[in-house]
Order: C-alpha cells, then structure tokens, then sequence
C-alpha cells in the first residue's frame, strides 16, 4: 500500500512539473498585450523554464542540484508557477497548486523520495 501512495506521490510530481509550463503559457498569454507579443511570451516563457529544469533539475540535468540547491530550484519552479497563475487572473488556482506542491514536497522528504 505504501509503495503504491509512494508511486502516485512521484506521479504528482511529474504533473506538478508540466503544470508549471501550462502556468507560464497562461500567464504569457495574459499579459501580452497583442497578437506578437502574447504569442512571444507564451513561447518563450516555457522554453526558460525547460531549459532551467534542463539543466538543473531533471533526473538527467547536466548540472543536478542537491541538497540544499535543490530545495532552492523547487521553492523557485513551482513558486513561480503560483505566481503565474496569480499574475494572469487565477488566484485560487495559484493557492491550489502552491498546496498540493507542499504536501507533495513533505511527503516526497518524509518517504525520501
């Protein structure tokens, strides 16, 4: 039972990954002001933030963070998902995902994950 929440666990981490890229489309989109500069936003955000997750953050980075580095690369990925949400008009979606974000984060440290 416990390798299975375990499982689902990481599982959410995965979604929590991808949605953080949905979050900063959205907010790109939201605050363009026009046709070129919304679509550059909504493009170019997320291929920031891939290639930072690229480099630091996946399983296969060439530049993994540890330890307290790591601590440091998630507190700012998924809060900045959060505040895309927030900036582009989505409060409670930000709080949601700032929430389910926490309890994954204890228990991916409390299961050592």
């Amino acid at each position: 039972m416990l390798s299975s929440l375990k499982a689902v666990n990481l599982l959410v981490m995965f979604l929590l990954e991808l949605a953080v890229y949905a979050a900063v489309v959205l907010w790109g989109v939201a605050v363009g002001d026009a046709w070129p500069a919304d679509v550059a936003l909504g493009v170019g955000a997320p291929v920031v933030m891939m290639t930072a997750w690229a480099l630091f953050g996946s399983p296969r980075a060439r530049h993994p963070a540890r330890g307290g580095g790591r601590v440091v690369l998630e507190v700012l990925w998924f809060g900045a998902g959060a505040a895309a949400l927030a900036a582009a008009g989505r409060p409670w979606w930000a709080a949601f995902f700032a929430g389910v974000y926490l309890v994954n984060a204890a228990l991916r440290r409390l299961w050592k994950q």
